[in-house]
């Protein structure tokens, strides 16, 4: 059993707290004076390495969602993925960072194949929010010219940053509340403010 940790990005970080500096271990340090053990710091890069380029060469209204699209994707394999996507600006013949089944996000979750409304999904297509690359979540990081498939992303654009890795299992909002950030109060399980 993997033990119990939380990824997060200094993107993350300083756009939800604006006060942190900006040098890693000044981060770190404040991390730990707010009681949390951090266990690495890695770079951004290394956590995107197996995140890599793919041309999707079809998309395709999903038959059972109105808002999903069905995508046969190019990831430099032999073999073509399918990937279901509710991105609105995905295109064919454009090129975006490609998940697969089985890899990590840069936040620790594991990409899974699935069944999206009875379609499968072999993975995902990212966002730039989703890459810990920036906080724009309205679609896909399209990424310029014409990359090859396969291609490690780090290869293909600049991948800044740092992602620290804390030990527990601690919700990102505790984390930047105790760094002195905004962030949305808990709920009850009934949906109101927690007391």
């Amino acid at each position: 059993m993997e033990p119990l940790s939380v990824n997060v990005s200094q993107t993350l970080l300083a756009h939800r707290v604006p006060d942190l500096p900006a040098d890693p271990e000044q981060v770190a340090d404040a991390l730990r004076r707010a009681g949390f053990e951090v266990l690495r710091i890695v770079p951004l890069a290394e956590l995107l390495q197996p995140i890599v380029v793919a041309k999707v060469e079809s998309v395709t209204q999903h038959p059972n969602a109105d808002r999903l699209k069905v995508c046969v994707v190019n990831d430099g394999t032999d073999q073509s993925l399918q990937i279901v996507t509710g991105a609105d600006n995905v295109t064919a013949g454009a090129y975006y960072p490609v998940i697969r089944s089985g890899v990590r996000l840069p936040n620790g979750v594991k990409i899974k194949r699935g069944k999206m409304r009875g379609e499968v999904s072999e993975g995902m297509l990212g966002s730039a929010d989703e890459l810990e690359l920036g906080t724009d979540h309205a679609g896909l990081l399209t990424l310029s010219g014409e990359p090859v498939p396969g291609t490690p992303l780090p290869d293909v654009i600049d991948t800044p940053g740092v992602v620290f890795v804390i030990d527990g299992s601690h919700e990102v909002d505790d984390i930047v509340r105790k760094l002195g950030g905004e962030a949305p109060e808990p709920e009850a399980a009934d949906g109101s403010p927690a007391a």
